[in-house]
Parts: C-alpha cells; sequence; structure tokens
C-alpha cells in the first residue's frame, strides 16, 4: 500500500493521559517508530507539540473521544494538520493486529490515507457557536425560573400573571413590593422550605 504521509502521528487520547505515537520513514525507506506518553495539561500539551514539531511531524490524527480531544486539538492545530476521526469508522478498518497499540493503530492508518477526517469549524466560528448556545442556555434558564415562580403565585392564589405578561418584570417587582403584610407574610409561607418552596422573586425573598 502507498503511503501518503511520510511523517505522521497518531494519538490516543484518555481523561488524565495521553499516548502519541510518531511513525517517520526514512529517505531510504527504513521505518522509525516512537510511543511517548504525556499528560493532558497545558504544560504537558506544550510538551507534546514542541516534541511533534522537532520530529517534523506534519500531519497528526486522534479519535473524538467525549470532550477529552478539544484541549489537545486547540494546543496542536497550531503548527500541524490535525485530523479528528470517528472511533466508530476507525473500529471497523481491518487488518489490525492484537499487538498494536491504539496509538500505532492511528499512525499506520493515517500514513496511509485511511482515515476520514471530522469536520471541525474554524476557530471564529466554534468561538461563536459556543457564544450562541451559552445565550440559549441562560434563555432556557430564565423561562424555567418563570415558570416555578407562576407556579407558586397560582399555589397562592395571587393572580399575577392574569394582569401582567412579564411576572420578571419591574411592573411585576414593584408590584409585589407594594402588597400589605398580610399578603407578603402568606406569600413567605408559602415560599418557605416548611411549605415546599423555595422564594423565586428577589423583591418578595427580601421582605
Amino acid at each position: 500500500m502507498k503511503r501518503i504521509y511520510q511523517r505522521c502521528c497518531g494519538i490516543d487520547v484518555h481523561k488524565a493521559t495521553l499516548a502519541a505515537c510518531v511513525r517517520v520513514y526514512t529517505r531510504g525507506g527504513k521505518l522509525s517508530q516512537e510511543i511517548r506518553s504525556f499528560g493532558t495539561t497545558s504544560a504537558e500539551l506544550l510538551s507534546l507539540h514542541d516534541w511533534l514539531s522537532a520530529q517534523q511531524v506534519s500531519h497528526v490524527a486522534m479519535e473524538a473521544t467525549g470532550v477529552y480531544w478539544k484541549p489537545v486539538y486547540y494546543v496542536l492545530e497550531q503548527g500541524f494538520t490535525v485530523l479528528l476521526v470517528n472511533p466508530a469508522e476507525v473500529k471497523r478498518l481491518p487488518g489490525r493486529k492484537t499487538d498494536v497499540s491504539d496509538s500505532a493503530w492511528l499512525a499506520q492508518l493515517l500514513e496511509n490515507g485511511l482515515l476520514r477526517p471530522s469536520f471541525i469549524p474554524p476557530r471564529a466560528i466554534r468561538e461563536l457557536r459556543d457564544l450562541v448556545r451559552y445565550r440559549t442556555e441562560l434563555k432556557h434558564d430564565h423561562t424555567r425560573v418563570a415558570n416555578r415562580l407562576h407556579k407558586v403565585l397560582q399555589d397562592a392564589d395571587l393572580k399575577l400573571s392574569s394582569v401582567m405578561s412579564d411576572i420578571l418584570g419591574v411592573s411585576a417587582g414593584g408590584f409585589c413590593n407594594s402588597w400589605p403584610p398580610v399578603t407578603a407574610t402568606r406569600w413567605h409561607w408559602l415560599s418557605s422550605p416548611a411549605a415546599g418552596y423555595a422564594p423565586s422573586c428577589r423583591s418578595c425573598a427580601k421582605r
């Protein structure tokens, strides 16, 4: 089988450690293979980057295992062509020997061009995507708080949502502050741990 890359690396990523296998072919066709283990801290990943640079590696392959691949990818994308591959596709490829480590097997597949990389968007797109996802989560949290407060108000027979569209708005907060002492006392009892509720409105919780 024709080799595509003469200097490549396969990385087997775990939670706290990773194993990197570098395969280099000389001009005479002689194979040199070396496997090293590194940690997953920033200092260890930078050491991995320096070692691969010293070996003049051009391409790196690793499996997409959970979220553990992300720090490794972010460090190595500056200086190398990194291929993130699907573990299920790697498992289906025939020809693996039982005594070959995962990192060495990835390096062998990579050097022969048998790996299909997954699409990883550019850094700017990734940062924008994370920001949009975080904003969506905050919006869902806001909705959950509103629903929880609406339930507490209905249990207390306070029809605030019938006269106001936003029970978390400024007008609703001012209305809560204007409640008479009896109503406020009833609200505190209903929102106490003994009643099975937690204070959801800041204005009422301060009373």
